[in-house]
């Protein structure tokens, strides 16, 4: 399954002369579709699965309803528990990954790129203990997708409609106390910034210390913050974002390899051969010939 589509990067060689490849790849990131999707989150890691566990963002804000098994889930660099009946709102641009087993069962919601609901300005992850509430969100739910995949007249505006009421219904649930989000101290809040830095900047090639610069703190004082926040090292959330990408773009491009490393900001097609191999166990051609 593809959430997002791509062109090949081997139109970019018609670019103007003078953009390195970092800055022409800018002009064909993937978009999000415009539409309402809802799916069942098992469906997700259709195609191996790193393309929920590995840190990324998408654009466009989504709900994750979990009704039945349990993992955790970093989200903009805090890492939680999750289990059945929580409901976590991602907004745009928010890195984040979870584990997901056989056991996972749920919704997954894309609002679209051109979603203009009164959503949340910022992450929650909501335990939903009251029954009445959790039969409430599986009938908007339903209504919304029931509405999507049918011809009916005023069918779009139905979707929209449900969608106003269903983010009523999270700010109604953040209202309550359900949201399980800690408060951010120091560490959460510099990880959280270098979570949102990554992910803009995650195909210049900078190192960890690079970042801590940017952000003001030494490379150590930023890696034991992230092992505070989400039990990770620095340089882990960093490689794990540039992968993401390389295995979307291995997977529904035809770049050639010396491209994508290029994009991705290694300084050789072998180096990011090895890094790919260390860890994901296959090489960048052995990983697209897959099934």
């Amino acid at each position: 399954m593809k959430l997002f589509t791509a062109p090949p990067l081997s139109h970019l060689s018609r670019s103007p002369a003078g953009e390195t490849p970092r800055e022409r790849q800018a002009a064909c990131l993937p978009s999000a579709p415009s539409q309402l999707r809802l799916m069942p989150i098992a469906r997700l890691a259709q195609g191996g699965r790193w393309r929920v566990e590995a840190m990324r963002a998408l654009s466009e804000p989504c709900l994750l309803w979990f009704t039945r098994g349990q993992g955790r889930i970093t989200v903009g660099g805090t890492t939680r528990g999750y289990g059945a009946h929580n409901a976590i709102f991602i907004p745009a641009g928010v890195m984040h990954g979870f584990d997901m087993s056989p056991q996972t069962h749920g919704s997954a919601i894309f609002f679209g790129a051109d979603c203009n609901l009164p959503l949340p300005q910022g992450a929650l992850h909501l335990r939903i203990r009251d029954a009445a509430s959790q039969v409430e969100l599986n009938a908007l739910l339903e209504a919304a997708q029931r509405e999507n995949e049918s011809d009916r007249p005023a069918a779009d505006r139905a979707v929209h409609h449900h969608l106003g009421l269903l983010s009523v219904w999270l700010e109604r649930q953040a209202a309550s106390g359900a949201n399980d989000l800690p408060a951010p101290d120091a560490a959460r809040k510099l990880v959280a910034r270098y979570a949102t830095l990554l992910e803009r900047e995650f195909r210049s090639g900078h190192g960890v210390a690079d970042y801590a610069a940017q952000l003001g703190v030494t490379p150590t004082h930023l890696t034991r913050s992230c092992r505070s926040s989400c039990g990770r090292a620095a340089s882990d959330l960093l490689q794990d974002r540039r992968l993401y990408e390389a295995r979307r773009l291995l997977s529904e491009t035809r770049a050639p390899v010396k491209e994508i490393s290029e994009v991705l900001g290694y300084t050789s097609a072998a180096y990011f051969t090895r890094a790919f191999h260390a860890r994901t166990g296959k090489t960048p051609s052995q990983f697209r010939k897959a099934p």
